[in-house]
């Protein structure tokens, strides 16, 4: 009986033994790791997400026929925005804001600009050689500064006391860390300036002649658009949704520059900024779309305009002398021109990519260009509202720079682009504002294939390095299953090591006695 006690006893440790790690093991491999390569935003989406294709709205132009031309745009425009003539900007940086109580400072050194001195700008555009200049009538609007009739809004002048030369090259549009309620309001407002909802006693008094062209100062406020998101409102004229596609692309190409050359508050070192692009340019395809009919605008007004640019004086050398100095400046003048007449090659090969006549045709136009040219007017004035002031001088050079592209378009005939007509037609800071804007958007769109080349090696380093990164959180998540199971179960391991311990006490009794005797032995016989 002992011998049978004791063969009993051990088989139970032994069931225990094998039947414990078992237990444990069922615990900790019950569910197999399950691991996905971890995707990035844009990878979701629909297939041309960041890549539209087809026809631009409210164009006769497709996306593919910009991204070809820019190709060869951009570098010709990057290469000419760098010439004296188009580098050097007159702007006044310190004028009030008109809406609301702006104290203008921004704490962050990177919005500061760098002046020149006049000294140092070409003699053409000093105060001496400028200082006969007569300006024409002009009417007041907005803030006491003054428009002409055509005017779409205000013109910084070279020839006033008024403004800072600044070198465009030297204070390049990037990341400056400006935001915050400020910057909120300058967009709310510009997004707000968009009232066209004409009444029955407006359109009466327009026909009737009551309403004085280039004299009105509309209210702010009206019918305002949510920024950076489309109008819904399929039943919104053509040229309400023409300011929004323009506002938009102005916000979009503005958000790009500033993602393409962006702060990094870690290193100190400046690049590209894909999370940033994803967020304000990426995730909204009306977005995207709108820097891309800014750019088919600007070309037609530049193409439309190339007879009287190619008849413009670009020159920075002074008349009526020679010497070792203005051979140089001879020589710079015609690369500048050779440059130019490139750019404005590539505007006419792009002509019929926008048609200005289908807009303010209607009974209504008149009324309707005399809106446009008020909301556009506040914007430009809307911009000395902003608190960072390399914003406020890109944002209103690119104001300006729409300003003369819709001027261009809308305002002037084709008998007013005549050079021989209408020599003074444009001022200076009018035609660089204009390239330089178009510079802009079409550096924009050289960002925008950047970032998607950006977002292609992205997406192939994450498939390479996706096995190694699911094998080592698969065996970091086991590693934590084992230890947790160890301290469920370490509980019901001692429990069941003392139930095996007891039952083996219960059923043999004196089987360490009969063991020893028997390895003596001197166990009884009877026992065995």
């Amino acid at each position: 009986m002992l011998w049978l006690r004791l063969r009993l006893g051990l088989a139970t440790v032994a069931l225990a033994a094998l039947f414990l790690p078992l237990l444990a093991a069922t615990h900790l491999y019950a569910s197999k790791p399950n691991s996905k390569i971890a995707r990035n935003v844009l990878e979701s989406k629909t297939e041309g997400y960041c890549s539209p294709s087809g026809p631009i709205e409210a164009t006769n132009c497709a996306y593919e026929t910009i991204e070809t031309l820019n190709k060869d745009l951009f570098p010709a425009l990057d290469s000419l925005v760098r010439e004296p003539f188009f580098r050097h900007y007159k702007v006044d940086l310190y004028k009030e804001c008109p809406f609301w109580r702006e104290n203008g400072l921004c704490m962050n050194r990177a919005c500061g600009v760098e002046t020149i001195d006049e000294a140092d700008v070409p003699e053409k555009w000093r105060s001496a050689a400028l200082s006969a200049v007569v300006t024409t009538d002009m009417n007041e609007g907005v803030n006491g500064c003054y428009f002409r009739d055509d005017d779409f809004c205000f013109i910084e002048d070279d020839a006033t006391p008024e403004g800072q030369y600044i070198d465009l090259i030297e204070n390049p549009e990037r990341f400056t860390g400006y935001a915050g309620d400020s910057a909120h309001n300058v967009w709310r407002a510009i997004y707000q300036e968009n009232c066209f909802g004409l009444s029955e006693s407006v359109i009466a008094a327009a026909r009737d002649g009551k309403l004085a062209p280039g004299r009105s100062r509309p209210a702010m406020g009206l019918n305002p658009l949510q920024a950076g998101h489309a109008p819904q409102d399929a039943d919104l004229c053509e040229e309400k949704k023409l300011y929004y596609r323009l506002i938009s692309g102005m916000h979009a190409s503005i958000s790009i520059h500033i993602a393409a050359d962006y702060l990094n508050q870690t290193t100190g070192e400046w690049g590209p900024n894909l999370d940033c692009f994803v967020s304000r340019v990426a995730s909204y395809p009306d977005r995207l779309s709108n820097v891309y009919f800014n750019a088919v605008l600007l070309l037609r007004a530049v193409s439309r305009a190339a007879p009287y640019f190619r008849a413009y004086d670009i020159g920075i050398t002074p008349r009526g002398r020679e010497d070792e100095c203005t051979r140089a400046q001879r020589a710079a003048d015609a690369r500048t021109r050779t440059a130019f007449d490139g750019v404005l090659t590539l505007a006419e090969g792009l002509a019929k990519g926008f048609d200005e006549e289908q807009f303010f045709a209607g009974a209504d136009g008149p009324v309707l260009i005399e809106q446009f040219k008020g909301a556009f007017r506040n914007v430009s004035a809307i911009m000395d509202c902003v608190g960072c002031d390399k914003c406020r001088l890109w944002g209103k050079l690119q104001v300006s720079g729409f300003g003369t592209a819709l001027k261009i378009l809308f305002a002037l005939q084709d008998k007013d682009l005549d050079p021989r007509v209408n020599p003074n037609l444009l001022q200076r800071s009018e035609v660089v504002a204009l390239y330089n804007t178009l510079h802009r958007v079409t550096e924009s769109l050289h960002a925008v294939d950047e970032f998607r080349q950006i977002y292609a090696r992205t997406q192939k380093e994450e498939a390479e390095a996706a096995p190694k990164r699911a094998a080592k959180r698969a065996a970091e998540r086991d590693a934590r299953r084992r230890a947790e199971r160890e301290r469920e179960l370490g509980p019901r391991i001692r429990a069941a090591v003392a139930a095996v311990l007891e039952a083996v006490r219960r059923h043999c009794r004196d089987c360490v006695k009969a063991v020893k005797g028997l390895l003596g032995g001197s166990a009884p016989k009877g026992e065995l």
